[in-house]
């Protein structure tokens, strides 16, 4: 096992490890997983659809991390600015309370704003359960692809 392979498989661990912890880039640190690899070996293994699908995969789970509890809010019939304000909200509260403040703080902003724009708490209870899910769907997801990437890498470079 050279270099490359030992730098590679480090960081896609890092990035299953990444899709549960937050702050870790879980699925930015399994591409640069492969990347490296890919790189280590002169371009040649684990061969550029493999990479292609593994950039695909990528680039759908980062766009669905963060955009995951804004897209639901919509869904669940919220604004355009409660989607965004959820979005917003989810990031600072994120960086500064941790994922469970994050959790709390989309779903009382959706719920507000929802609120406030409507008059029904209803709706920004469903709003804001969509939000929720959607935000819990998207950790779910990064979880998966990061997963596959690895199990997907092993696979090819290995057998």
């Amino acid at each position: 096992m050279d270099w490359s392979f030992l730098l590679a498989l480090a960081l896609l661990l890092g990035g299953v490890l990444g899709s549960v912890v937050p702050l870790l880039p879980g699925v930015p640190l399994s591409l640069a997983g492969i990347y490296a690899y890919w790189w280590g070996t002169g371009f040649g293994d684990p061969g550029l659809p493999f990479v292609l699908v593994a950039t695909v995969l990528a680039v759908a789970a980062v766009v669905a991390e963060y955009a995951g509890s804004a897209i639901s809010a919509r869904a669940g019939g919220g604004s355009v600015r409660s989607a965004a304000v959820a979005g917003v909200v989810g990031v600072v509260a994120l960086f500064t309370t941790g994922p469970l403040g994050m959790l709390v703080a989309v779903a009382l902003a959706t719920f507000a704003v929802e609120l406030v724009r409507t008059r029904d708490a209803g709706r920004g209870v469903k709003t804001a359960t969509f939000a929720i899910v959607g935000l819990l769907a998207s950790a779910v997801f990064q979880l998966v692809v990061t997963g596959t990437l690895l199990v997907g890498f092993l696979a090819v470079t290995l057998f």
